[in-house]
Formats: structure tokens, C-alpha cells, sequence
């Protein structure tokens, strides 16, 4: 239990995550980049929808970039709660640096959404209870990154974002269960009911593909963003300072 403990300890040290996550990325981009590959492949070679035609295409990128939105700001609320009860600096950066990688997916849902609603509801947007409630996800993303940059103080600015994340997180199950407890143009839940889908296996192959290869992503992109604020705000450490020097030899 010892071993278990102090490993953890070791982990969310600064220094030593800033090494490890260095050694992490490029297996993460890696992976990311042919996992990618395949799923595209799979997308444009998936058999044409028999009502929506080719324009169903867009839902390889729609609902990966939904999923992710709702999947990042969990894991952001997540760590802003550690940070929060228990001071882990290392938790207080996961959650700041996560909102603009969570805001980005959340708008690329918006965008696709909107562009594969023309075709099919007459219109680019509507106050669906889906549509609404994944805007004022994107809102949240925003307030978080706003709120952060409004502190001066990095520590107290971490609690304020957290406190703002764990509030919001009451939004995720509105998004997820909306189509099911209010009568919505969004079409109903597909990939809950792998037992039963609703989709070709040759369209849900590349889509589940396509998710993998988006939650890949996730870690590689954050990992990046950590290691930046870690430099910044660790400046004056010996670490840093011992590491700058490294590097300029």
C-alpha cells in the first residue's frame, strides 16, 4: 500500500509528470494519427444512407466531437474536485487546460450538428433540448476559461474553475438523456444500444473508430497543454531551472 502510495505521489509531482507525459505524447499522436486513418478510410468507403444519402457522412466527425465534449468536461470536473479537496496542483492544471480542448470539440459539435440539420430538419439550428443544452455546455467551456484568466492568482483562479466545473456537470446528463425526456428533433441514443444498433455495421465500425480515435487524442493534445503551464507557473523551481539549463547545453 506504501509502494502504491508513494508511486501515486511521484506521478502527480511536477517534475517527474512533466518527464513522463515528454515520453507519453508522441505514443499518443502516434496511435492517434493511424487510428485516424483508419476511421476516415471506413467513413468515405461506408455505404450511403438509403433516406440521408451522403450527407449522413458528417456524423464521423459530429458525433466523436459530441461524445468528447461531454467526456472532457467530466474528466475536467473530476480533477477540479480532486484539486479541490485535496491540493494536488498537477489536478488544479488537468482541469484548467482541459476547458479549451473540451470548448473546441463542443463547437465542432455545434458546427456539424447545424450543417447536418439543413439537410435534414429544413434549418441550421432550432432550440432543440439537445442543441440547447450542449450551447450552454460551450458556455460553461467559455466561463471556465474566462474565469481562469480573470485570477491572478493561479491556486485561487484553480478553485474557482473547479467550483464552476462541478456545478456544471449537472448539464451532461441534460445533454445525454434529452432525447429521451422531452420530445426533441434530435434523433434518439445510437450507440447505447450496441446490442440492438440502429446503424449498418459497415457505417457503425468506422464511427466507433472514429471515437477511439478522438479519446487517443484527448491525452496527447492535454498532456502538451500541461506541460506548458507547468513551465509556466513552475518557473522559479529548481527543476525548471536545472531543465532550461539542460537544454541550452
Amino acid at each position: 500500500m506504501n509502494r502504491i502510495v508513494q508511486f501515486f505521489h511521484k506521478t502527480v509531482s511536477p517534475e517527474y509528470f512533466y518527464w513522463l507525459s515528454g515520453k507519453l505524447i508522441p505514443w499518443f499522436i502516434g496511435i492517434f494519427v493511424v487510428v485516424l486513418a483508419f476511421g476516415v478510410w471506413g467513413a468515405f468507403t461506408a455505404p450511403t444512407d438509403y433516406q440521408q444519402g451522403e450527407s449522413y457522412r458528417i456524423i464521423f466527425v459530429h458525433v466523436p466531437a459530441a461524445y468528447m465534449s461531454m467526456l472532457i468536461y467530466v474528466c475536467m470536473a473530476v480533477a477540479g474536485f480532486i484539486g479541490l479537496v485535496w491540493h494536488i496542483k498537477l489536478a488544479e492544471i488537468t482541469a484548467v487546460a482541459s476547458a479549451p480542448i473540451g470548448a473546441a470539440f463542443t463547437a465542432l459539435a455545434l458546427a456539424t450538428g447545424s450543417l447536418w440539420g439543413k439537410p435534414m430538419w429544413g434549418t441550421y439550428w432550432v432550440w432543440d433540448a439537445r442543441l440547447t443544452s450542449e450551447l450552454i455546455l460551450l458556455f460553461l467551456y467559455i466561463g471556465v476559461i474566462a474565469l481562469y484568466n480573470a485570477i491572478d492568482d493561479h491556486r485561487k483562479a484553480a478553485r474557482a474553475v473547479a467550483i464552476l466545473a462541478l456545478v456544471g456537470v449537472v448539464n451532461i446528463p441534460i445533454i445525454h438523456f434529452s432525447v429521451e425526456w422531452w420530445s426533441t428533433l434530435h434523433q434518439p441514443a445510437t450507440l447505447s444500444k450496441l446490442d440492438q444498433p440502429s446503424m449498418h455495421p459497415d457505417m457503425l465500425r468506422p464511427l466507433l473508430i472514429m471515437i477511439v480515435a478522438c479519446t487517443i487524442y484527448f491525452p496527447g493534445i492535454l498532456f502538451m497543454r500541461i506541460r506548458a503551464m507547468l513551465l509556466r507557473q513552475e518557473r522559479r523551481s529548481r527543476w525548471v531551472a536545472r531543465l532550461l539549463g539542460e537544454e541550452g547545453t
